[in-house]
C-alpha cells in the first residue's frame, strides 16, 4: 500500500470516527479533512504512524514561517492531535506525538458586542410583514433573545419550538440536547413569521427556509445579519456569533450567574464562558458600590471596629 493510499485509509477512519462516534458537524469535519491533508502532504514521513514531536514540531514551524494567523495554526496542530490520538485509539500508535507540542502563542482580542441600543436597533432593522422580511426578523429576535450558534439555529425543525412554554429544543456541539427559554419579544417575532409561512401554505421539517423552500444555511443566516448591520450602520465585522455574545454579554451586566450563562450558551466549560463575556470597569465600579459594606455612600456614620 503507498504511502498515500495508505494514509488515506487512515484519514477515511478518522472522520468516520469523528462523524459517526463524536457527532461533530460536516463544516468540522471538512476542516479536520484539509488540516490533516494539509499535514500529510507536507510532511516526508514514510508512515504517518512514525510520526515524532520533531515531525509534528517541524509542521508547526513550517505553517508559522508561512506568515499564516496564528489561531489557523493552532486549529490544525488540534486537527492533528485529533488524528493521532484517533490511531492511538485504534493500536495502531504507542503515543500521540502532538500531544507535547504547543500552539503557537496568539494575542486575543476581546469579543465584541454591542450596546443594547445598537442590538434594538438591529433587531429591528427587518421592515415588512412579507415572508422573507419576518423570517428575517425572527431570526435576528432569536439569536440576541437565545445566545444560540448560527448552526443551531440553522438546523431548527418546526417541532424544535413551543412558543407557548416559550422554550427552544437545541441540538448544540456533539448533537447534545439543551432546553432554552425565549424571549416574548421573539415569540411574538416568531408567531408573525410562522403565520407568513401557513398563509403561503409552506409546510416541512425545517423552521427557516430559504427563498425556495429549503432550508436556510448557516452561510445564509450569516448574509443576513451582515446585510442588516450594515443597512443600519454597524461599523466593523458583526455577525450571528456578535449577537451571542452580546446576549451573553448584556445577562451579565444585568446580573445573570456566570453558570447559568454557561448552561444557556451549551459550554461544557465555565472557563469558556469566562472568554465570552466581561464586565466593563464601569460595571465593575457600580457593582462594588452596591455589594461593598465601605463603598461609597455605604460608609457614612461607619467606622471599622
Amino acid at each position: 500500500m503507498s504511502l498515500d493510499e495508505r494514509s488515506k485509509t487512515y484519514l477515511e477512519g478518522f472522520l468516520k470516527y469523528m462523524r459517526s462516534e463524536k457527532g461533530v458537524s460536516e463544516h468540522t469535519i471538512r476542516a479536520y479533512e484539509k488540516d490533516i491533508n494539509t499535514f500529510l502532504e507536507g510532511s516526508s514521513i514514510v508512515d504517518v504512524k512514525d510520526s515524532d514531536v520533531l515531525d509534528v514540531r517541524g509542521f508547526v514551524a513550517d505553517q508559522v514561517s508561512r506568515g499564516l494567523n496564528r489561531s489557523t495554526v493552532s486549529r490544525r496542530l488540534s486537527s492533528v492531535r485529533s488524528f493521532f490520538n484517533y490511531l492511538c485509539r485504534e493500536g495502531l500508535m504507542e503515543r500521540n506525538p502532538a500531544k507535547l507540542v504547543p500552539s503557537p502563542r496568539k494575542h486575543v482580542n476581546p469579543p465584541r458586542f454591542l450596546s443594547v441600543d445598537d442590538a434594538f436597533g438591529l433587531v429591528e432593522s427587518p421592515d415588512g410583514d412579507d415572508l422573507l422580511r419576518s423570517r428575517d426578523k425572527a431570526i435576528l429576535e432569536l439569536l440576541y433573545s437565545s445566545g444560540i450558534r448560527v448552526s443551531e439555529l440553522s438546523s431548527l425543525d418546526v417541532n424544535s419550538i413551543n412558543l407557548d412554554e416559550r422554550i427552544l429544543t437545541v441540538k448544540g456541539k456533539g448533537r447534545k440536547e439543551r432546553i432554552v427559554p425565549v424571549g416574548d419579544v421573539a415569540v411574538s417575532a416568531l408567531n408573525a413569521y410562522i403565520a407568513e409561512k401557513d398563509k403561503a401554505g409552506i409546510k416541512g421539517k425545517p423552521l427557516f427556509i430559504n427563498k425556495n423552500g429549503g432550508r436556510l444555511t448557516e452561510r445564509s443566516v450569516r448574509r443576513r445579519v451582515v446585510k442588516y448591520a450594515r443597512a443600519f450602520g454597524l461599523q466593523g465585522k458583526v455577525g450571528p456569533h456578535t449577537l451571542r455574545h452580546t446576549f451573553a454579554t448584556h445577562l451579565l451586566h444585568e446580573g445573570a450567574d456566570l453558570r447559568v450563562i454557561q448552561e444557556l450558551l451549551g459550554h461544557e466549560s465555565l472557563s469558556t464562558t469566562q472568554k465570552y463575556t466581561h464586565l466593563d470597569i464601569k460595571n465593575l465600579i457600580d457593582v462594588y458600590d452596591a455589594a461593598h459594606p465601605l463603598a461609597e455612600g455605604k460608609k457614612k456614620g461607619k467606622s471599622r471596629p
